[in-house]
């Protein structure tokens, strides 16, 4: 399964590279992340879904484009063929292929591949996060003043909320960052280039493996009420720990 994930994840990635800033039609796709879609999307979420079907028939998948595939209820696959399409149809390197696997509601494996800046991540449950082959951690920023905020709106429509909850969190912080990809966002929180991630309304095949990172890393990933991830959960904080219970107070504020 590990070597699936790997191979399959770098396929995937390979594959959306062919296509990266050749598709000039693609510059006229305006909208935001949430409703930008493109064939490749599509193309490589039939990649995918094959190849997992054909060594493992009976495992159930959920994908952003392929919906719920449901069968033995104790494996999951949780797949993002493209996060970050608005990037990818815009030209911008900041994209990537997010692939999980759970087995009985436990992450077990989590993969996420930006093909076009060369970054891998892969993390194992209890033995570690990584960065193309090299362990990674968390930062160990303490003080939120000094920290570095990434964020999305995830699926959110509601801009008034979204607003409001940057608003409280960009005043305590050092800065704040948007990538347009959740999966990244949450890759660079496990590899310390981000202090912690929210997202509010986010899907689970956009953060799946970026909730086994981060913990594999040593950071934390809870609902905005402090609650462990599940599939269904919509906010979500990740972080290094550390500021965890700070950034928490100020997104659950009113």
């Amino acid at each position: 399964m590990k070597e699936l994930i790997e191979s399959l994840t770098r396929k995937a990635g390979d594959t959306l590279m062919k296509h990266f800033r050749q598709d000039w039609a693609l510059l006229k796709k305006r909208g935001t992340a949430k409703e930008v879609a493109t064939r490749y999307d599509k193309e490589v979420d039939r990649l995918i879904v094959e190849e997992i079907k054909r060594h493992y028939p009976h495992h159930s998948l959920l994908t952003e484009e392929s919906g719920f595939l449901q069968d033995d209820p104790d494996w999951l696959w949780i797949v993002d063929s493209l996060d970050g399409t608005g990037n990818f149809a815009d030209f911008n390197p900041l994209f990537s292929v997010c692939i999980a696997l759970m087995h009985q509601s436990e992450l077990l494996l989590g993969a996420i591949y930006a093909p076009a800046i060369d970054e891998f991540y892969f993390a194992e449950k209890g033995k570690g996060a990584y960065l193309n082959g090299v362990k990674i951690q968390v930062s160990d920023v303490s003080d939120l003043d000094l920290s570095y905020i990434l964020y999305c709106e995830g699926g959110d429509k509601d801009r008034g909320r979204t607003g409001e909850l940057l608003q409280k969190v960009y005043l305590r912080v050092t800065d704040i960052r948007k990538l347009g990809s959740a999966g990244l966002e949450t890759a660079w929180v496990a590899a310390g280039k981000g202090d912690a991630y929210f997202s509010t309304r986010i899907e689970p095949w956009d953060v799946a493996p970026g909730v086994l990172l981060v913990q594999e890393a040593g950071g934390k990933v809870s609902d905005f009420q402090g609650k462990p991830w599940q599939p269904q959960t919509g906010d979500l904080l990740f972080s290094n720990k550390k500021l965890h219970e700070k950034v928490l107070s100020l997104l659950s504020s009113r």
